[in-house]
Formats: C-alpha cells, structure tokens, sequence
C-alpha cells in the first residue's frame, strides 16, 4: 500500500516548496536532506520572484546541458560557472576563515600540477628563458612571527603570454615556471620567474557566452600560485597579485584579496643588477607569508 506520511498536501504555486520539502523526509542522508530543503526554498523563491516564460525556462535547461556537455577530463565547466558566479570563492571563504594576521587563501586554480620538480632555494623556475625575468623572495612566519623553517613551497605560474605550461604542450617545456623549495632555518624564499600576465579564463562555451551577454570580460589579473604546507600548521592555497595589472579590479572569478597584492617593482640599479648575478634588469617581488597553528579553530 502506499505510503502518505511523507506527503504534504498537493502541489500549489503558494505552497510549493513546502510539498516538495515534504516529499524527502525519508532521506536516509540528513545532511543532504537539509541541503536540498535549503536549495529548494531559494531555487522556489526565484523562480516566483522572476516568473520565467517557458521559453526562458527552456534556454536556462539547454544552458545546463551544454555546460555539462562541453566537460571533459581537462575541462570542467560547471567549475567555470561556479567562479564566475562568485561561489567559488565563497565556499573558499567559508572553509578558510582566518585569524587575524594569518595570510587569506584564494582559489587553487585549475593548472596545478602535482609532483613539480624540488628545486634548490633562488633556483629559476622558467625554463625556456621567455619573458622578463623576476625575483621573487619573501619570509614564512607564524602567527607569533617566528621564521618558519622546512615550509614546502609549490609555485607556478602562467608565462609572460598568459599561457601555463598544460596549456601548450609541445611548446613550452614540462614543468616550466613551475617548482617547490623548502624554507631553511630563517623561514625566507627566494626563486625566479618572469613577470606574468593577465589571461582569459575558458570562454568558448556556454559560461563564456553568459559572461558576454552580461556585458563581463573573462580575463584575471596577473598572479602567482602558491601552496604552503608545514607539519604543525595549516595548509595555505593561495595566490599574490600585481596591482598594477588592468583587470586587478575586475578578476572574472572574484579572487583577488587587497591583502594579496605585491609591488612589481623594476630593479635596474648597476649594483643591485650586479649582486644579483643575472644578467641585465629584473622585477622583484616581495611579499611574506604568515600561516595558521592548525590546531587553532579559524
């Protein structure tokens, strides 16, 4: 015989979420049970507050489809969606609550590559010798501000075109302007690189249609990757920026943190260009690192 206890009443526009709600009481899953009742109410009152046509309906079902259709190993699209939408950082945001000093984390990004080579500290990532080369070098502390010694630091980047090394295989070299360095005894790093540029996120498909017919450019700002790992302390993913970059405003995925901005600043000193060993003028980056006792509670 069927069973009625979990029914409420029929469907009505008034009462819509409430029936549907209803309707899963016998989730075996509380915490999704909860999630859909939540999703539910939102998705409801959207729909009544914005009361699509069925066309419009139809195009928001299609849009879907399509952002599902076009994922693929390299390429996840519903991801996409989700940084445009700003939720990607908002979930980041919500599990990474800081304490105040601690360094903020933003997204991983989708071109990090496990296993990258374990270089010697001021070792040069770039491989190829394209694009104006850059010293990047700053302190790891914790929240007391003690140098942090044996910190994993993995870094890469995209190069000076704005493409990462996955993006053209056959072109750049495996692994190019990519590495990890361990901290020493004063908590300090030190690497080269070459000063990135800002690039388009993925906008031949269906999100990069939406961010068109909304009137947004899909590119970030320059940036640099970071994760720093240490036993005793929480892992921190996260990215600096240059402020001087044309879109540093207006990142399509919502990542840039005002405190994640470092100065790109030109070194062309004879001295300076002398004790650096390179040859000719460089940019230098400086920014510290501040991570977070990983038995503390945000």
């Amino acid at each position: 015989m069927h069973d009625q206890t979990s029914e409420s009443g029929y469907f009505t526009e008034a009462e819509s979420a409430d029936v549907v709600i209803a309707r899963n009481q016998k989730a075996t899953d509380q915490r999704l049970a909860e999630v859909m009742a939540v999703i539910t109410r939102h998705l409801h009152a959207a729909v009544k507050e914005i009361e699509p046509t069925e066309e419009e309906w139809m195009k928001a079902i299609q849009f879907l489809t399509a952002t599902g259709q076009i994922c693929n190993e390299w390429r996840q699209e519903y991801i996409l969606l989700s940084d445009i939408l700003g939720v990607s950082m908002l979930v980041d945001a919500i599990n990474n609550r800081k304490p105040s000093g601690a360094s903020e984390s933003t997204v991983l990004g989708p071109f990090h590559v496990d296993d990258a080579p374990l270089m010697e500290m001021g070792a040069d990532i770039c491989l190829d010798g394209k694009g104006e080369q850059m010293e990047v070098r700053g302190t790891i502390r914790d929240l007391d501000g003690n140098p942090l010694p044996n910190v994993l630091i993995d870094v890469w980047q995209a190069n000076d075109e704005g493409f990462y090394d996955v993006q053209q295989q056959g072109i750049q070299p495996e692994f190019n302007l990519r590495g990890r360095f361990r901290t020493g005894p004063d908590g300090t790093y030190r690497f080269w690189g070459v000063r990135p540029k800002y690039y388009a996120i993925p906008d031949d498909g269906p999100v990069g249609k939406l961010l068109g017919a909304l009137g947004r450019h899909p590119y970030r700002p320059a940036h640099l990757h970071y994760i720093l790992s240490a036993a005793g302390y929480k892992t921190l993913t996260t990215h600096i920026f240059d402020p001087d970059d044309p879109y540093i405003h207006s990142d399509a995925v919502f990542g840039v943190k005002e405190s994640l901005m470092a100065a790109f600043q030109k070194v062309d000193s004879p001295d300076e260009m002398a004790a650096s060993e390179r040859e000719g003028w460089f940019w230098r980056v400086e920014h510290d690192f501040i991570l977070e006792d990983a038995g503390r509670n945000g």
